[in-house]
C-alpha cells in the first residue's frame, strides 16, 4: 500500500472538499482508498473533464466511507440515564486496530467520543476515564493509557487523536493526570512505569525552550516572557489549512487579512487547544479571521504543565533520584510563580491568558481561569474572588458558560462543555466553596438528564443560557455520544445523587 494519503492528493483532495460533496470535511479524510490513492488520482485526472462525469459517484467508486460511529445505537429512555451510559460504553469502545487509511492503529482497546469522532482525542479521553473509573471499568482505563503511552513511545507525543492528519499538534496535555487516576487504582507504581513516557510528554511541550532569548521569544510549544520567564503556548508544526476542515479553513482565509499560513498555524493551534474555537484565541471578539493563538500564553495549559512537573517530581522521588525530584521542583514553582505574575489580574479579579505579542493580558473572562483552582495554585484570596466571579456571570441556569461572549463560536456562550464544569467543580470544592460547586453539579446534571429524557441522547455539549434549546455554532453539528458527557455526568452523579 502507497505511503500517500488522502490529503496528499492535491487534485482530487481540494475537489471533493471544495465541491462539499460531503457536509462534514472530516468524512473525506476517514474514507478508506480502494486502491493506491496515486493511482486513484491520477485517474481522476484522467476523468474529471471527461462528459457526464460526476464527482460524488467517482468518490463513492473509489472509496469506501466511515462506518457511523454510534452502531445504530438507540438509548432506551426507559432506563435511567447512568444505565444508558453503562450500555454506550459498549457501543463506544473499540478494539485494537489494524492499519487504515488515516487511522493510527492502536494496540489496546479504548472508547471513542462517538457522533462524528471515530478516534480518541488526548484531552477528551482523561473525562471519559472519570466516567470509566465510576463505572469500575478500571480495565478499558488501563487500556486507554496503555494507547497513549503508546502513542508517546511512537510518535515523541500524543497528537490531538489517533489519526495521521492530527500530526503536528497535540491536545491540553491530561496525560500525568490520568497516570495520577490510574495511580489512585492501582498505586504508586503506575507513576514509575510510566515515568520514561512522562519524561517525553514533557520534552516534547519543552522543546525549544534552550534556544530562546531576547531575540527569540518563542519557539515551538515555548515563550519568554519579558522578564525572561518560560512559560508555553499552543503551536502546530504545519501551516496548511487542516484536512479535515479544509474548505472552511479556505474560505476563512479569504476573508482574513492574515497571510494564509500564519492565519492555518492559528487555526491548527486552536484546535490543540481544546477550544475549537472560542474568542478567547482572537484580537477582535467577533471576528474569526482576527485568530492569533500563538501569540497568547494560555493560563490552563500553563496550570497543566505545572502538574506535569509536579508528578515528575513524585515519581522522581520514589524512584530515589532526589537530584531530578529538585530540578522539576524548581521548574513547577518558577512556572507557578509565572502564572502568578503574567495571568492573574488584579482589577478584573481572576486569571485569564497573556498576550505575548501585545505584552499585556487578553481581557476576556473565560472558564480557563479557573484552571488555577482546579491545579491548587490559586491563593485562598484569589480563590474567593474568582468564586465569587462564577456565581455573578458564569452561573447559568444548566451550569457554566464557558465565556462570557456571544459569538457563534462553539466553545463561547451560550454553551457549557463537560469538562470546563468539572474543573470549575473541582476547582471550587478545592478551596471550599462546596454549595457553589454542588449548585453548578445540579444544574448541569439536570440539564443533562433533561436533554436525554427529551431526545434520548447525551451531547457534545449543552445550552447553559436557555436550556430548552440546543448548543450550536462551531464548525459542524452537534454531536451525541458522547464520551466526556458520559464521564463528568456518571461522576457527578456518583457524587451529588441524580437530578430530582
Amino acid at each position: 500500500m502507497s505511503k500517500a494519503e488522502i490529503f496528499d492528493l492535491p487534485d482530487l483532495f481540494s475537489d471533493v472538499q471544495m465541491k462539499n460533496v460531503f457536509t462534514d470535511g472530516k468524512t473525506f479524510v476517514d474514507c478508506l482508498p480502494k486502491g493506491a490513492p496515486e493511482e486513484i488520482n491520477k485517474k481522476y485526472i484522467q476523468q474529471k473533464d471527461q462528459p457526464g462525469f460526476n464527482l460524488s459517484t467517482f468518490v463513492s467508486e473509489n472509496f469506501e466511507l466511515p462506518v457511523p460511529h454510534s452502531n445504530g445505537y438507540t438509548s432506551d429512555i426507559t432506563k435511567t440515564v447512568e444505565e444508558n451510559i453503562e450500555t454506550l460504553w459498549n457501543v463506544l469502545a473499540r478494539q485494537p486496530d489494524k492499519k487504515g487509511g488515516s487511522l493510527i492503529p492502536l494496540p489496546c482497546p479504548y472508547i471513542v467520543p462517538g457522533g462524528r469522532f471515530g478516534e480518541i482525542y488526548y484531552w477528551d479521553s482523561y473525562f471519559t476515564m472519570l466516567g470509566l473509573k465510576a463505572s469500575g471499568k478500571n480495565e478499558m482505563l488501563e487500556n486507554m493509557v496503555n494507547n497513549f503511552s503508546y502513542l508517546i513511545d511512537t510518535l515523541g507525543y500524543i497528537p490531538n487523536g489517533n489519526r495521521s492528519y492530527f500530526i503536528g499538534r497535540s491536545q491540553p496535555p491530561f496525560y500525568s493526570l490520568m497516570i495520577k487516576m490510574l495511580a489512585g487504582i492501582k498505586g504508586n507504581e503506575a507513576m514509575t512505569v510510566h515515568l520514561p513516557q512522562l519524561e517525553k510528554e514533557y520534552s516534547f511541550w519543552m522543546k525549544g525552550a534552550d534556544q530562546l532569548h531576547e531575540t527569540t521569544t518563542a519557539l515551538h510549544h515555548t515563550v519568554r516572557l519579558p522578564d525572561g520567564e518560560t512559560l508555553n503556548r499552543y503551536w502546530d508544526e504545519n501551516d496548511t489549512a487542516r484536512p479535515e476542515s479544509f474548505r472552511q479553513d479556505a474560505e476563512l482565509s479569504h476573508e482574513s487579512e492574515q497571510e494564509p499560513s500564519i492565519l492555518y498555524r492559528h487555526l491548527r493551534a486552536g484546535a490543540e487547544s481544546g477550544w475549537d474555537y472560542s474568542c478567547r484565541w482572537f484580537k477582535d471578539a467577533h471576528s474569526f479571521g482576527s485568530i492569533h493563538t500563538t501569540d497568547i500564553v494560555p493560563v490552563d495549559l500553563n496550570c497543566l504543565l505545572f502538574h506535569l512537573e509536579q508528578t515528575l517530581v513524585a515519581a522522581y522521588q520514589l524512584t530515589g533520584n532526589n537530584e531530578a525530584a529538585k530540578q522539576y521542583r524548581l521548574s513547577a514553582e518558577k512556572r507557578k510563580d509565572g502564572i502568578q505574575k503574567y495571568c492573574w489580574n488584579k482589577e478584573q479579579e481572576f486569571y485569564v491568558d497573556y498576550d505575548l505579542k501585545a505584552g499585556k493580558q487578553k481581557e476576556l473572562l473565560t472558564l480557563a481561569g479557573v484552571a488555577p483552582l482546579f491545579f491548587n495554585i490559586a491563593t485562598d484570596e484569589q480563590a474567593k474572588q474568582v468564586a465569587a466571579i462564577i456565581q455573578e456571570k458564569f452561573l447559568q441556569p444548566g451550569g457554566v458558560v464557558s465565556t462570557l461572549e456571544t459569538t457563534g463560536q462553539q466553545w463561547d456562550a451560550p454553551n457549557g462543555w463537560a469538562p470546563l464544569q468539572w474543573i470549575t467543580i473541582t476547582g471550587l470544592e478545592n478551596y471550599g466553596y462546596a454549595e457553589l460547586a454542588k449548585e453548578i453539579a445540579k444544574r448541569w446534571i439536570q440539564l443533562n438528564t433533561a436533554v436525554f429524557k427529551r431526545t434520548g441522547k447525551l451531547m457534545e455539549k449543552y445550552n447553559v443560557v436557555d436550556t430548552h434549546l440546543e448548543a450550536g455554532g462551531g464548525e459542524y453539528a452537534g454531536q451525541d455520544g458522547f464520551g466526556w458527557t458520559n464521564g463528568v455526568l456518571l461522576a457527578l452523579i456518583k457524587k451529588y445523587g441524580t437530578a430530582n
